[in-house]
């Protein structure tokens, strides 16, 4: 399909710049330029002063073309957190802070955001995106894309489509009928589409309706650039491309990473057997061109942005966006008042090993490396007076091996097979990934038969500590020169690539360990070439466990500590092994013995405040015990600094919540495995909180909810076919903001419907006893259903009721609309 027409006299000229270049590339070239040359770029072309374009991945931060912790990025909250501040105005905000970043590292294109929903609470990834309601979804998005590009970089909106799941996601076929598909599943794509014009999408591993989505000729060619105008290029995810002639007529502009793919010399020869017609190679090669020419490395086309935003402090924006996005689900009453915010005067016993070892961000591809990380131990240590907090661990949920980091000191030293030294470089952790750019400069990565990472280790507790290693080849471990290892790993035929990504690290020896005497560490890798891998590069993880105590007596500290204090603080935590990309999620449980803990303190102090740092949801069948039960999400680097603010009241909690929490029995829809390579979505269009009131099920915190510092009344709702206007006031003692949300609920259905969905929303601020009228855009959208038989939307008239509510389950005012 042709792309939608440019709009201005710029856009022309880059069409001009793009046709002009296009036409002095031979066919080797273009079937070149359309094929990663390594793990990031597209190789550059002189010959049309084409620079080489770079990618990098996001969501939460730009980590640039080195995935390495020596390289830091700003590490911005999760993209939960971001959807929970329900303002696409600041996800705009995050979005050119991020551009910011991909500038200062040499990245054009940031392969974020991901705008997939919320299907099953299971889903291991959804810290990753934003909600489980696509009009939220689309809306974030679109904020967050016109950031990232109002800063000059492009953006791939992914994973185009029904990539709700890790299971098996290279090969299932989740089978979606057309109506969920449109209204549900495409429809935060079609918005952002529409109202934030991106100029990439990338397109997911698994098939839609028998089709892998790297080929799917009808959703990209026919729907994404033909129905929705789209006239950005279409990349493949990592690794995904797996048929020349079916991706390229599939509407797959790029074929990532290189340089082996199916495109390249593949492609040429394609065209050249009479396989694939060249104009539809060119297509391909105008659209990347467009690309290039929009971030401003085609010669002769001047980029989009040519004024930058100002500068954006991405420390502070962290943290804002942080305290925004808690969600105060609980704030019970104690002496009279709330719990939460904290007085000034009171001791706080802060509890978890996640309060120490806070963790910020989800695991995986998502992954960057901030230069600080303010833990809430850090963040309370330095707002409350001396003396006035404590510590204990209480329970650590990290049963297995992590990758060696905090107490050790690293360098990794390249050798050839005659063990030559080819190059050195510091590594900051105990994972090394390096792809092209990552290996110490002027080394590649063939020539290097074994890297050993060399360094000390001074353990911060005494004990039984464990060693370990992750990834494929040889594998020699000494400590203060006594080798305690030598074993191989091998690689099966079928073994997953991104194994040595994910996989758990496998244990090598246990050392008894002194705290504070600094030991040398060695481990030797010889390292296994992949032959035939699409991926060029080296991988591998010295791991490490600290020793671990018996877990009564760790639950007995923290009893002791909260009974003594006035206010007890627990952080609980998901680990990596719970949320990450790879796989989804057994069960919502926390990890380890943290329930018991909670339960242990509450009943010692009755001013007990939960923190909860989760990507996702989890249970939590404490919650009706204690005083406060506050979401952090994961928090990004100043999340301690953002939560000092929240518990002593410098800010109100700013979150609602844009996915509901629940337990897994009562979940409605659940399933991710699929049986015989399918997925089926019987679900239709009920996921989220459409299922939830489906089901008749109650939720332990329902879609929207969130508390704040002060009260809300809703005065009045004004209704129109395109508009409503809601007057609320702020009846509390201090300066808040509320989220209003508007719900359409039809009075009778014929069309198959959910009870209500939401269908706008704006967030309002107010000193005490201020009042603000809001007018909140209705979409014509809510109104419309997809016509299966007729394969268009369909305007559904009759009669609303519209709800202008705190959250899905509490309503505040309601008014009819006859349309």
């Amino acid at each position: 399909m042709a792309p939608s027409a440019p709009t201005t006299q710029a856009d022309r000229d880059r069409e001009i710049a793009v046709e002009a270049a296009l036409g002095k590339l031979d066919l080797d070239a273009k079937a070149r330029l359309l094929a990663g040359q390594d793990m990031w770029t597209l190789p550059e072309l002189p010959e049309i002063g084409l620079k080489s374009l770079v990618m990098s991945d996001g969501p939460i931060g730009v980590r640039g073309v080195r995935w390495t912790a020596d390289d830091p990025s700003i590490a911005l909250p999760s993209p939960t957190a971001l959807a929970a501040t329900w303002d696409p105005a600041l996800a705009r905000r995050a979005g050119r802070v991020l551009a910011q970043e991909a500038r200062r590292k040499g990245v054009h294109v940031l392969l974020a955001p991901t705008v997939n929903l919320h299907r099953s609470p299971r889903g291991g990834r959804h810290f990753e995106a934003y909600s489980e309601d696509p009009y939220l979804t689309g809306e974030i998005g679109t904020g967050y894309v016109r950031g990232v590009q109002d800063g000059g970089v492009g953006t791939t909106v992914k994973h185009f489509v029904a990539n709700d799941a890790e299971t098996d996601r290279f090969t299932v076929d989740n089978k979606v009928a057309p109506r969920p598909l449109r209204e549900l599943y495409l429809a935060p794509f079609e918005a952002i589409v529409k109202n934030a014009h991106p100029w990439g999408i990338m397109t997911a591993y698994n098939k839609v309706n028998g089709t892998t989505m790297t080929e799917h000729r009808y959703l990209v060619n026919e729907v994404l650039r033909g129905e929705w105008g789209f006239d950005g290029y279409n990349v493949s995810d990592w690794m995904a491309a797996r048929s020349t002639k079916g991706a390229i007529e599939g509407g797959l502009d790029v074929a990532m990473p290189g340089p082996r793919t199916v495109y390249g010399p593949a492609l040429a020869a394609a065209v050249r057997a009479g396989e694939v017609e060249e104009s539809t190679v060119d297509e391909a090669v105008r659209n990347v061109l467009r690309l290039a020419a929009r971030v401003g490395i085609l010669d002769g086309a001047e980029p989009v942005v040519g004024e930058l935003p100002e500068t954006v402090d991405g420390q502070a924006l962290a943290r804002e966006i942080a305290r925004r996005a808690f969600v105060l689900v609980r704030n019970e009453a104690r002496d009279g008042e709330p719990v939460l915010p904290l007085k000034a005067d009171r001791t706080v016993a802060l509890i978890g090993t996640a309060a120490r070892d806070a963790r910020v961000l989800g695991g995986g591809s998502a992954t960057v490396f901030p230069e600080r990380v303010v833990a809430p131990l850090d963040g309370l240590t330095a707002a409350l007076p001396e003396g006035a907090l404590s510590y204990c661990v209480g329970a650590d949920p990290n049963s297995e091996l992590t990758a060696a980091d905090g107490g050790f000191t690293l360098r990794a030293v390249c050798r050839a097979a005659d063990g030559s030294e080819l190059g050195t470089v510091n590594a900051p952790s105990g994972h090394i990934q390096w792809f092209g750019a990552d290996l110490p400069q002027g080394v590649p990565a063939a020539a290097v038969h074994s890297v050993e990472l060399i360094g000390t280790f001074t353990p911060r507790v005494s004990g039984e500590h464990t060693f370990g290693t992750r990834g494929y080849g040889r594998f020699r471990l000494s400590l203060d020169g006594r080798e305690l290892s030598d074993t191989t790993y091998t690689v099966g035929p079928d073994s997953d690539p991104f194994d040595t990504f994910f996989s758990l690290p496998s244990e090598a020896a246990r050392v008894e360990l002194e705290a504070d005497r600094t030991i040398e560490v060695s481990l030797y890798h010889e390292v296994a070439h992949l032959e035939n891998s699409p991926i060029e590069g080296i991988s591998f993880t010295l791991a490490h466990r600290e020793p671990q105590r018996d877990a009564d007596e760790l639950i007995a500290e923290a009893v002791e500590a909260a009974r003594a204090a006035d206010t007890a603080v627990v952080v609980v935590a998901t680990t990596e092994l719970v949320e990450s990309e790879g796989f989804d999620r057994r069960d919502l449980a926390l990890p380890g013995r943290q329930d018991d803990l909670v339960r242990a303190v509450a009943a010692a102090n009755p001013n007990t405040v939960v923190v909860v740092n989760s990507g996702s949801p989890v249970e939590l069948p404490w919650r009706d015990d204690v005083a406060a039960v506050l979401l952090s999400w994961f928090p990004g680097q100043e999340g301690g600094a953002a939560l000092a603010d929240v518990l002593l009241g410098a800010a109100e909690p700013g979150g609602r919540l844009p996915t509901t929490w629940g337990t897994l029995d009562a979940a409605p829809v659940t399933e991710v495995t699929p049986s015989d390579g399918e997925l089926p979505y019987t679900e239709g269009l009920f996921i989220g909180y459409r299922a939830w009131e489906k089901s008749g099920a109650t939720p332990s915190y329902p879609f929207g909810h969130g508390l704040g510092y002060t009260d809300w009344e809703y005065e009045s709702l004004e209704v129109t076919p395109t508009a409503a206007t809601v007057r609320v006031r702020n009846t509390g003692t201090r300066h808040g903001r509320e989220v209003v949300q508007l719900y359409v609920a039809p009075a009778a259905d014929t069309a198959g419907r959910p009870a209500r969905w939401l269908a706008g929303f704006t967030g309002v601020e107010a000193a005490p006893g201020e009042s603000v009228e809001v007018r909140i855009e209705l979409p014509p959208r809510a109104f419309e259903i997809w016509d299966e038989p007729a394969g268009s939307w369909t305007h559904v008239g009759g009669t609303y009721e519209l709800q202008a509510s705190r959250s899905i389950t509490d309503t505040r005012l309601t008014a009819a609309l006859t349309i």
